[in-house]
């Protein structure tokens, strides 16, 4: 888009892209996006926990030219966040996925695409072909399932399998309930063709006819998942040190710490909160990452602070889907890149080398408060 043209988006900052999407989204749809689990507890706490997170900003270091990249699983990244699995981007624009795949894969930006998309993940490899991405499984109750989309991932060139594991079942999502939000008629589920959802079904419906996660799933399904495929395995949901250096132990190469942006347990801990533990307990044994809750680029360094190599981003993908289709998440993307290499500068950390705890600012104690 030139310079002059009229800018489709309509946003012209991160902390107004989620009113502009709310305006353009009816109700129960946006009901959809932005509701958690049972109170929301959860949900909110995502957001507070960064609130409470505050930087120790270093000065005179030279910050003329900083640098924003690193390498997740190996692969080189413009940029340490990355689109995280959301379903249904056909709910917020009639490109779907596509359009956020073009969007990342034109700045080099990792895209996660969810097993529960609109479009399939071969429609999505086609719309970025040389774009990263990775693709999100739910473990199937019938194995033959899921093993063919493990093998159509691998065919479609996605680099990882990420394996969401926090949701057995789904949470009980209250503001979706009471406004019966129902998929429009004859949308896809484009990773199961043969499954098509009936009419004015919910979204959670939806989803359990499209996908039947097994319930059942224990450690021993990881180890086949990791026995399955020459891909890296990136176990996605995890909250606690013990389930993290499970994970890495039976092979997994990365963990998310995530609590599903607050859509499964209520009363769940917020992610920030979580990742130090985990953290610790795998240690330089895997890559770890984190999602639920960054709004903005010193959410990011923050994150970064605290441990993780990347964090992804839900919610405001679909934001700016929702606002301008393939142009409205590119402004996303770039405006969090600026908005965080700028956080960069002003913390005086040249490059994500230098960026650690040391950033953490730790409150004073009640004794030496005057």
């Amino acid at each position: 888009m030139s310079p002059d043209a009229e800018d489709p988006s309509g946003f012209t900052t991160l902390s107004d892209l989620e009113e502009s999407a709310k305006a353009k989204v009816i109700d129960a749809a946006w009901a959809y996006v932005q509701g958690g689990s049972g109170e929301e507890r959860t949900l909110r706490a995502n957001r507070e926990a960064f609130q409470r997170v505050f930087l120790r900003p270093r000065a005179l270091v030279g910050v003329g030219t900083v640098d924003s990249s690193t390498t997740l699983l190996g692969t080189r990244v413009p940029v340490p966040f990355y689109i995280a699995p959301t379903a249904f981007h056909g709910l917020l624009h009639p490109d779907a996925e596509a359009a956020t795949a073009r969007a990342a894969g034109a700045r080099g930006v990792l895209g996660v695409y969810s097993a529960v998309s609109t479009l399939s993940m071969e429609e999505i490899a086609e719309a970025a072909p040389q774009a990263p991405r990775w693709f999100q499984l739910y473990l199937q109750k019938v194995w033959a399932t899921s093993e063919r989309l493990i093998r159509r991932a691998e065919a479609a060139g996605y680099g990882a399998i990420v394996l969401t594991v926090d949701a057995p079942v789904l949470g009980q999502r209250d503001r979706q309930a009471r406004l019966g939000f129902g998929l429009p008629p004859g949308m896809p589920v484009g990773n199961l063709e043969e499954v098509t959802p009936s009419a004015g079904a919910s979204v959670p419906q939806a989803v359990h006819q499209a996908l039947r996660t097994d319930s059942d799933a224990t450690w021993e399904t990881l180890r086949k998942v990791r026995e399955t495929t020459r891909l890296p395995v990136v176990v996605k949901g995890l909250l606690t040190g013990e389930d993290a250096a499970r994970a890495v132990e039976l092979g997994a190469q990365g963990v998310v710490v995530s609590n599903h942006g607050g859509r499964q347990l209520d009363g769940a801990p917020p992610a920030l909160w979580a990742l130090p533990e985990v953290v610790r307990a795998v240690g330089s044994k895997a890559e770890v990452y984190m999602d639920s809750g960054v709004r903005r680029g010193s959410d990011v360094l923050a994150a970064l602070a605290l441990g993780a190599r990347a964090v992804g981003l839900g919610r405001p993908v679909l934001w700016a889907l929702a606002c301008g289709g393939e142009a409205g998440v590119g402004k996303l993307l770039d405006l969090l890149r600026t908005e965080l290499e700028t956080s960069m500068r002003i913390a005086g950390r040249r490059s994500l080398r230098e960026v650690d705890a040391s950033m953490l600012f730790a409150p004073p104690s009640s004794a030496n408060v005057p």
